[in-house]
């Protein structure tokens, strides 16, 4: 098998245009092509108005064709053999009771499915409600701002990403096939086939809904079992190992015995955090970030990348944004959700903060990111383990009492001088949830209000209007990733014997993809030590 890369076609072209163009740069005819794969495509704007797609392929050719010297000293062409992922075979140590995953976010799950299909019969347990019904909760939220702790944005089956944009790209260096299985996987349970190839592939939560709930049901179908409405109150720790949990349900504390406990509670399960701290489970402060989500019209975004000619030829447009201040503090953009809302992500009472999601079809007319700056001990209360969780905690309190529970919402330029907004500028902004307008400098930080702005206006150098007077703020984001890092070894586990923590909650993962590929690796170390059942 061949692998060309760095392969330009015009936006425009038929869609026989790709296999023509490897033909040409192989030297051989197009029905000499027995299989074309494509591996990555992005998008070259660059040099608008000509715009291209830019793939990268793997081919197979008829055994009777042998490429030219001249086709095969191309540095763009080269011999490949595709790794396929391979879970490996199981141990020799016996455990009497099923392994428990805490979590049915893209870690829990995607350890749940890998450990159900080798045998293991997992127990997953998840505070929140199905993705169905939770969609309901979220829903009615949004409308009455009436919340419900336990299902909501962060807490319900699909975990945080549920309701995002989606997005399946990460920074995670794999030689192990895990990236490969995580997107095949979710094409195997009804994503599009395209999120294999595309640079920076996204579902959106519309889709998120069936394949999260395809997924429990085949970890059932294997012999799993999935217990919503149930919240790990605690673990029961015993000679330095796990040895039950108490479960808290709708009826009661029950208490289910387990050798083998893997936490994939999420990043928002700050009464877990405690709990285990509570149990002495080996934890470290880890840094995040905060800030606030900036909206822009999805049009102005749309022109900026791809050009006035184009800009309704192509999916909504996202960026990546970075600046450098003069403190040494970095501004960045994250979790860009082209054509979509920002949302009411809160999850406690008396707390307010947001997050960005879109539908598959990322036709909203705005387009949102968030723009935060990395804080860390040294910005938090206090210097035990739990002061990020606090100080996450306080922003959002006060995020609550700026608007009573609505969505705070302030035009750039009333930000900048410091006094609330009273009305929208040339744009409306697309939201779930309701609002308010508020003086969003008194929530955060002045050094944070100070860095925003620095960063606002060197990104209004990189994409016009970006820093515009009535681009709209609303806050507050706290939930980057987690406050806390639970401490694991080379194989994944705690210093507590049989207690696993994985993937974002735990420290360990940063978006739905890398979160599913470290639920999969706990999942082969579970497997590398015990038989299955």
């Amino acid at each position: 098998m061949y692998r060309i890369s760095q392969i330009k076609i015009p936006i425009n072209a038929p869609g026989s245009a790709l296999s023509i163009r490897v033909g040409e740069l192989l030297g051989i005819r197009t029905e000499d092509i027995e299989r074309l794969i494509i591996i990555r495509r992005s998008v070259d704007a660059r040099k608008k108005p000509d715009i291209y797609y830019v793939y990268t392929v793997d081919i197979e050719i008829s055994r009777n064709i042998r490429l030219s010297k001249k086709a095969l000293s191309r540095k763009d062409i080269s011999k490949v053999t595709p790794k396929a992922y391979h879970f490996p075979q199981s141990g020799n140590d016996v455990i009497k009771d099923p392994p428990v995953i805490v979590g049915t976010g893209p870690a829990g799950l995607f350890c749940g499915l890998f450990l159900a299909r080798a045998g293991y019969r997992p127990i997953l347990i998840e505070r929140g409600k199905p993705a169905a019904d939770r969609l309901r909760d979220v829903e009615e939220f949004w409308k009455c701002g009436v919340l419900d702790p336990e299902s909501n944005v962060q807490f319900g089956e699909g975990g945080a990403g549920t309701f995002s944009d989606g997005k399946l790209n990460t920074m995670v260096k794999d030689s192990f096939g895990r990236n490969g299985a995580v997107l095949s996987e979710f094409v195997r349970h009804g994503a599009p086939d395209e999120i294999r190839y595309i640079n920076k592939p996204h579902l959106g939560t519309d889709r998120l809904i069936d394949i999260v709930r395809s997924i429990r049901e085949e970890i059932i179908s294997l012999g799993g079992q999935v217990r919503f409405n149930t919240l790990m109150k605690e673990p029961v720790i015993s000679n330095g190992s796990v040895e039950a949990i108490i479960l808290k349900t709708l009826s009661g504390e029950e208490r289910l015995d387990c050798k083998v406990l893997v936490l994939a509670c999420g990043h928002s399960a700050r009464d877990t955090f405690y709990s285990l701290n509570e149990k002495k489970v080996p934890m470290e402060v880890k840094s995040f970030a905060v800030g606030l989500r900036v909206i822009h019209p999805r049009d102005m975004i749309n022109e900026a990348r791809y050009g006035i000619e184009h800009k309704d030829d192509l999916p909504a447009a996202d960026y990546k944004l970075t600046a450098k201040l003069p403190d040494g503090r970095g501004v960045y953009s994250f979790c860009m959700c082209p054509g979509g809302f920002v949302v009411n992500a809160s999850s406690e009472p008396g707390m307010t903060a947001v997050n960005g999601m879109s539908y598959s079809g990322r036709d909203s007319s705005s387009s949102n990111s968030a723009i935060i700056v990395t804080v860390d001990k040294n910005d938090f209360p206090g210097d035990d383990v739990l002061s990020g969780v606090r100080f996450q905690r306080e922003l959002e309190m006060k995020a609550y009492e700026l608007c009573k529970g609505r969505i705070p919402l302030q035009l750039f330029k009333d930000y900048k001088e410091n006094r609330e907004s009273d009305e929208f500028g040339e744009f409306k902004p697309d939201l779930k949830g309701q609002y308010s307008f508020g003086n969003l400098r008194s929530v955060l930080p002045e050094n944070i209000n100070t860095s925003i702005i620095m960063g606002m206006e060197q990104f209004g150098k990189e994409i016009r209007g970006f820093d515009r007077d009535d681009s709209v703020f609303a806050g507050v984001e706290s939930r980057t990733s987690s406050p806390v890092r639970i401490i694991r070894d080379e194989n994944c586990q705690s210093e507590i014997g049989g207690l696993y923590p994985c993937g974002e909650g735990a420290g360990y993962a940063g978006g739905i993809t890398s979160a599913a590929m470290d639920g999969i690796r706990v999942a082969e170390e579970i497997a590398k030590r015990f038989k299955p059942f």
